[in-house]
């Protein structure tokens, strides 16, 4: 029996979790480099030698497969997003267009919402430079499906995490956290519930439309770490207030900080029927080994 084909742009740890669940499809993935093609041949996917940094060598990519999911994020700096850029101008040649598309954006694209509930239809308002590349690689998606009729379905993911990726290092370091009357909602999503969502966005999201790929966590930053802390035996980071916060922590780490929203999960769940194997960061964590 034939395979199906998937094209994944961004063989990174979503990607490979993909691919690795979904054996009997033939998984293309972009590859930058050798690691990154090690990476996607150990998760079961076949390495396509390209960079999306690199419009020319993308050439070969177009007509591939009629399923293509864009999970590279843009470039650190700069004004846009070339990557989506070099993707799209590369998926339009020789007249095969793909059928769907599945994007990750961020849910940073919203800026700091004050700790209120957000829905998908809310305006971004995004303030750092990175989830303005985001709103960038947004719109030049969605001009694309428009222009071209491909259905495109977004998703917006929060803080990614999975038992490989959790803030031990940060807990360990004793970096403070902001005390809870003065802290912000933060937003989570497992690594495998996040690749099992695009899965589920391929085939059943509808045109056009985004949907949060988060879990039903409603957690401050602090109390976040605190559980983590507490689940492997781990001091708990001290408490400062906001305004030492801005003295204390990096900007990467104030530019989290300093937005704040719960994100709503009503559409995952009733268009996409999304069962999430993790449905909060407790139901992971009680499955790991209490000691880091």
């Amino acid at each position: 029996m034939k395979k199906h084909s998937l094209l994944i742009a961004g063989m990174g740890d979503i990607g490979c979790r993909l691919a690795a669940a979904h054996p009997r499809v033939r998984v293309l993935g972009i590859a930058r480099s050798g690691e990154s093609a090690a990476h996607a041949r150990a998760a079961g996917a076949i390495p396509v030698a390209a960079d999306l940094d690199r419009r020319a060598s993308l050439a070969r990519i177009a007509g591939m497969s009629p399923w293509v999911l864009h999970l590279a994020p843009p470039p650190a700096d700069g004004e846009g997003d070339p990557r989506t850029r070099h993707l799209l101008a590369a998926l339009a040649r020789r007249g095969s267009l793909p059928r769907r598309l599945v994007y990750i954006s961020t849910s940073g694209v919203y800026g700091n919402c004050n700790g209120e509930r957000v829905f998908e239809h809310r305006p971004p308002a995004a303030k750092n430079a990175r989830a303005k590349r985001r709103i960038d690689a947004e719109r030049q998606l969605r001009r694309f499906a428009a222009r071209n009729g491909v259905k495109l379905t977004i998703l917006r993911a929060p803080g990614i995490y999975a038992a490989d990726r959790l803030p031990l290092e940060r807990i360990r370091k004793q970096t403070p956290a902001v005390r809870s009357e003065e802290d912000s909602y933060t937003n989570h999503i497992h690594a495998d519930d996040l690749a099992r969502l695009v899965w589920l966005a391929l085939f059943r999201g509808k045109p056009n439309r985004v949907y949060h790929a988060v879990d039903d966590s409603v957690k401050k930053m602090g109390d976040y770490f605190d559980m983590v802390a507490d689940h492997f035996g781990l001091p708990r980071a001290p408490r400062i207030s906001r305004a030492a916060a801005q003295q204390a922590l990096s900007p990467a780490l104030l530019s989290f900080l300093n937005e704040s929203r719960i994100l709503d999960n009503t559409r995952l769940k009733t268009e996409l029927r999304a069962k999430l194997r993790y449905p909060d960061v407790g139901s992971c964590l009680k499955t790991l080994p209490a000691r880091a």
